[in-house]
């Protein structure tokens, strides 16, 4: 047994009193960095405390807001391991030889100053309270310095039997830097994000919390930028343990694709076949390069990685990819002497991918439809066929089709990855997605970016297996058309309305409300509706209910117009209109199923969207923030 580099017993109990809005939304807590940071002001009056002093040089940015939250989040892993580990597959107490917990994240900015924090306080709680109750050592997995992507800390927490789940310091998709956001989400021990039985218990003890305990500032920096092991305590049974961020992802990578047909594929074209990742100074950064130079060998002639550097700040960028955000991409991907034959992106903790072929776009819900139409062919890991696939209800229905031609069963699922994950774990679902440009599988429990970009170049590779040099290659463009004419095509569009008054927003939803039980129809007689509902959704693995998940407006052609409050922004409300319009191929509809704008086909739906919801009366937003 290693010696412990720090065996003090001496923890500091502070008194707090619970603060408001710490409450876990579908992808965890997210706030202003502003809201988490002590001002100027307060920095200068604390400069004169002694603890200050102590602790300032790991952690000065840090107010009671994190201490609070990290707080709860123990006294909920406390909870766990005191009662023997209910809920671990049956797994009795007797059988865990030590507590795992991993801590990752998309290297944002206070993310490291927050690990150092939260490792403090849980080795104040083990030595403590822990310790005394479980008689077990804990292993703290630390992604090396602090940066491992959303998707593979869920491979991280299942691969190492993480018995207490792993904490992913996130706010994805969102800005970061001191003008920023910073998050934090939970994900349980199957690698899944927490189900709202879990948050709900987290929240409940934010606004329960007493007290929070540390070490008073004296337990040791840790350098999370060095691989290795060190060991605390007495008897050396706290493990702090920082690990590689890409190799075990990387790995599972290799089990589910074949890198030899892709590789093979790249080689063959590497005069025709260019393709251009932009990374966007988020985590896609550390894992890019291994990926597409080192494992699948492409050409400094193939490959351009944009914005390849993980920064805090991502640049000053908005890592969200997609055609607004990622604009420096698309630019490259529209200019009509671009040499890309693909393109691809993927946002702040890389669980989101945004797919273009050459002056085309592939919209995520046709992304979903098309991976699943060739998964059995070309992705190994689904040649012996798919369990299942579903969708987000406002995702498209365009998966739908696909499903049933092939005989699969589908589920349509509220927003949020956990829903997918515990279909997963009944053995129901082997491909998903979102149409907020997220595709998985259960390879993990998260949506991975770089998966689907695999995909996609698993399903060129296959298209091209008889090609030569020579041969002009079966593009993105082709690939997506060609589904087109078997399956038809929806026609599809979201408009973002960020930051919204949060009562607004609600009234608005209220008023669609009063449409639903078939009352639309009768107001507005020249319109061909179906039918008007408010989602609701019964989990199928634990009974738990989900309501008030969007408002649908179905038509009788299969179109849809969907309104939902969006629960990822930090502040205010965000309100998402998805408009649907389905048009089945023919000879006669050839023009407009290949049709390359969308907003002329979708207008009229778009339209009556805006003047059922009375969205710019109720909310005095003229226009979307985003349209995609």
């Amino acid at each position: 047994m290693s010696t412990p580099s720090f065996t003090s017993t001496k923890t500091q109990s502070h008194s707090t009193k619970p603060i408001q809005n710490q409450k876990m939304g579908t992808s965890g807590l997210r706030k202003r960095v502003s809201a988490i940071s002590y001002t100027s002001t307060e920095m200068e009056n604390l400069s004169q405390s002694e603890y200050y002093r102590k602790i300032a040089s790991k952690y000065p940015h840090l107010n009671n807001y994190v201490r609070n939250f990290l707080g709860a989040l123990i006294l909920y892993l406390q909870e766990w391991m005191g009662s023997c580990a209910l809920g671990l597959d049956g797994t009795e107490d007797e059988q865990i030889e030590e507590w795992r917990l991993l801590i990752g994240g998309d290297g944002r900015y206070l993310n490291r100053e927050v690990i150092q924090l939260f490792v403090e306080m849980l080795y104040a709680c083990f030595v403590d309270k822990l310790g005394d109750e479980t008689k077990k050592p804990m292993r703290i997995f630390i992604a090396q310095n602090g940066t491992m992507s959303t998707p593979a800390c869920s491979n991280f927490i299942r691969e190492n039997a993480c018995n207490l789940g792993g904490f992913i310091l996130t706010a994805s998709h969102n800005m970061a830097g001191p003008n920023g956001d910073w998050g934090i989400k939970y994900n349980n021990q199957h690698g899944s994000p927490a189900t709202e039985r879990i948050t709900d218990r987290i929240y409940e003890f934010t606004q329960s919390i007493q007290t929070y305990t540390d070490m008073n500032g004296e337990f040791p920096q840790i350098d999370i930028g060095k691989i290795g092991i060190t060991t605390y305590g007495e008897n050396s049974d706290f493990i702090v343990e920082i690990v590689d961020p890409v190799s075990h992802w990387m790995q599972l990578m290799r089990e589910v694709f074949d890198f030899v047909m892709i590789s093979d594929f790249l080689q063959l074209h590497r005069k025709r076949f260019a393709f251009i990742f932009d990374c966007m100074h988020a985590v896609s950064g550390v894992y890019a390069r291994k990926l597409f130079v080192d494992e699948l060998g492409m050409t400094p002639e193939q490959l351009t990685l944009c914005n390849e550097q993980a920064l805090e700040d991502f640049g000053g960028m908005h890592p969200d990819p997609n055609l607004v955000y990622a604009k420096n991409l698309v630019d490259k991907m529209f200019d009509s002497n671009s040499r890309y034959s693909m393109g691809a992106a993927s946002d702040g903790d890389g669980d989101r991918n945004m797919i273009l072929g050459n002056q085309f776009f592939v919209t995520p819900s046709d992304s979903l439809s098309i991976i699943v139409d060739y998964a059995d062919k070309c992705i190994p890991l689904f040649k012996h066929g798919l369990k299942g696939v579903a969708r987000s209800m406002p995702t498209s229905t365009s998966v739908d089709r696909v499903a049933q031609a092939k005989n699969i069963a589908l589920y349509e699922v509220p927003t949020g990855w956990k829903y997918f994950g515990n279909l997963m774990d009944s053995g129901k679902l082997s491909i998903c997605g979102e149409e907020s440009f997220g595709t998985g599988s259960d390879h993990i429990r998260e949506k991975d970016g770089l998966f689907a970009v695999l995909a996609w170049l698993s399903i060129i590779a296959y298209e091209n297996r008889n090609t030569t040099p020579n041969d002009d290659i079966v593009g993105v463009k082709e690939i997506v058309q060609k589904h087109w004419k078997q399956y038809g095509r929806s026609f599809y569009c979201r408009y973002d309305y960020e930051e919204v008054d949060s009562t607004a927003a609600e009234k608005m939803m209220e008023h669609l409300r009063t449409l639903v039980e078939g009352r639309i129809a009768q107001a507005h007689p020249k319109y061909n509706f179906g039918s008007c509902e408010e989602f609701k959704y019964v989990d199928q693995n634990d009974g738990s209910e989900a309501d008030k998940q969007g408002i649908i407006i179905r038509f009788t052609d299969g179109s849809r117009i969907v309104f939902r409050l969006s629960g990822t922004g930090s502040s205010g409300a965000t309100i998402r209109c998805y408009i649907e319009k389905y048009v089945q191929y023919s000879i006669d509809a050839h023009n407009t199923v290949m049709n390359d704008k969308s907003q002329e086909v979708i207008k009229g739906l778009a339209d009556i969207a805006l003047e059922l919801s009375r969205l710019a009366e109720l909310t005095q937003r003229e226009k979307p923030s985003v349209i995609t």
